[in-house]
């Protein structure tokens, strides 16, 4: 199971890549559990991925909270479904 700081960083990862502080440790319990993986780029750059188990646990998550029936109508749209 995912510390609530764990989930975050993965849905940030899913989000904005580019914005993830290096220094975090969530990212290696993340690549541990094989949810990120590091995208080598040009030079010594990376960048954090999610891998297809990533991808799939944020979408279990979001399908969950879809279909949660106290959510208002504009938390529970799937951001990945045009409007």
């Amino acid at each position: 199971m995912l510390s609530p700081h764990e989930f975050a960083t993965l849905m940030l990862v899913s989000s904005a890549p580019d914005q993830i502080d290096k220094e975090r440790a969530e990212l290696d319990a993340l690549i541990e559990r094989q949810l990120i993986s590091l995208e080598n780029l040009a030079g010594n750059h990376w960048r954090p991925a999610l891998t297809p188990s990533g991808y799939s646990m944020l979408r279990v998550a979001n399908a969950v909270r879809r279909s949660h029936p106290r959510l208002p109508d504009h938390l529970a749209e799937d951001p990945d479904e045009p409007a």
